[in-house]
């Protein structure tokens, strides 16, 4: 496959089958990391998806042997577009959150393949259901950075798993296999990989079969549980505080020591 080819490629693979709409996200050299275009792109067919009376559950999940492993915090190349504003960055994280978890009334099913890392955990957590592959991997990853969880996790995960365990899984960052995220209650489902993408796409099917009416309501009521009195509020103050942590003297020595593979040291500033 050439370089054009390569680029060629949409970082969103969209498809609708039996009334369920595929959103797969296609980075698979990243990782299917969340670069701006990918995050767009979501964003995008969320919206699509909602709007579309053909669609009766959306599937989100990635290609690759990946679901996500995080923000892409790749270094900047000369050909890159100019970076966004702080405000611009925001702006599209609360129409993706809200967008899987609030406005669209559709069922929202993520299959689990791979890693689930920071930003992609938090992605994965913003869905409605959670089917994983024996393969899964999932990590909080923003500690471990320095600093603290953005994308509406701080919200999902303890509605999810409790406040707790929520604080053990943030402030204790260790790789979760497939079967701990079920215990945890990161998901409700894991299957064996071998046979994970036909039964990830039979029981998406199967919940498309529920009467449109019936999901809708119950996707409404269920969603409304729950929900911070301010949510955009909520996620801007994610993304600022997860900036400033990244920005600090500790984070800017945790992800040294990522780099180098040694224990970080904190001095609290």
């Amino acid at each position: 496959m050439t370089h054009a080819s390569v680029k060629s490629e949409p970082v969103l693979l969209e498809e609708t089958q039996n009334g369920v709409r595929f959103l797969r996200m296609n980075r698979p050299e990243k990782k299917n990391a969340l670069s701006n275009e990918l995050t767009s792109a979501l964003v995008r067919g969320i919206e699509a998806a909602a709007s579309d009376d053909a669609v009766r559950v959306v599937a989100l999940t990635g290609v690759g042997g990946a679901f996500c492993s995080g923000a892409d915090l790749s270094p900047r190349k000369p050909t890159d577009p100019p970076p966004e504003s702080v405000e611009q960055t925001a702006d599209r994280v609360v129409q993706l959150v809200t967008g899987f978890r609030v406005t669209c009334e559709k069922p929202v099913i993520a299959g689990i393949d791979g890693i689930a890392i920071g930003a992609g955990l938090a992605l994965a957590m913003c869905t409605d259901i959670r089917m994983a592959s024996s393969n899964a991997r999932f990590h909080p990853g923003y500690a471990r950075a320095g600093t603290s969880p953005d994308c509406g996790l701080s919200w999902t995960l303890p509605a999810a798993i409790g406040q707790e365990a929520a604080m053990r899984f943030f402030l204790d960052p260790e790789m979760h296999d497939a079967n701990s995220a079920l215990a945890l209650g990161l998901v409700g489902e894991v299957v064996e990989a071998e046979r994970f993408d036909r039964a990830f796409t039979a029981y998406c099917e199967k919940i498309a079969e529920v009467a449109p009416l019936a999901a809708a309501q119950t996707k409404r009521l269920v969603a409304r549980i729950a929900v911070p009195d301010d949510l955009e509020g909520h996620l801007r103050d994610e993304l600022t505080y997860a900036a400033r942590g990244l920005r600090s003297e500790d984070g800017r020595e945790a992800v040294r020591a990522i780099r180098e593979k040694r224990k970080p040291v904190f001095t609290g500033r």
